[in-house]
């Protein structure tokens, strides 16, 4: 993991090709792997920070961080992946670390609000998220609310 190259930007901040890059690796994830067809532009990217490692000058992990009142009261996360390139490496792991670390070291938020796949619920129990009971299908996808709080 060491040729990982790690970027965070506002949206202002974004040249034209890490857009591209970014929506291309979102559309090979959500929409061809998933077969999900939904509207990836969303014009919540132009309020987000984005937080994603490069190897060999391509994406290969990638999610965006909200600050509070944006989607949620909370602060919250979302468009989580990984490339297939990757997966099993554990770096699905750092990159919700580390914006776990931005939200809660420099946006100095108290908790995080998440919309969950299902069969992702027991990976981000094992950051401190805990089931809010809100369970609802988005884009046929069942998914879980969850919500991270620390004192």
């Amino acid at each position: 993991m060491t040729d990982l190259v790690w970027k965070v930007k506002n949206f202002s901040e974004l040249s034209a090709e890490e857009v591209y890059k970014i929506l291309n690796i979102r559309q090979e994830v959500f929409v061809v792997e998933q077969t999900c067809y939904y509207l990836d532009a969303d014009n919540y990217d132009q309020k987000a920070i984005h937080l994603w490692a490069e190897k060999n000058g391509e994406i290969v992990a990638y999610l965006r961080i909200f600050k509070e009142n944006i989607k949620y009261p909370e602060a919250s996360i979302g468009r989580v992946l990984t490339s297939k390139s990757v997966r099993g490496e554990g770096l699905g792991k750092i990159l919700v670390g580390y914006s776990l670390q931005i939200i809660f070291n420099q946006l100095r938020s108290k908790s995080v609000r998440i919309s969950a796949q299902d069969y992702l619920i027991k990976f981000y129990s094992n950051f401190g998220f805990v089931d809010t009971g809100k369970k609802y299908l988005e884009d046929d996808i069942p998914h879980t609310e969850m919500i991270l709080k620390v004192d």
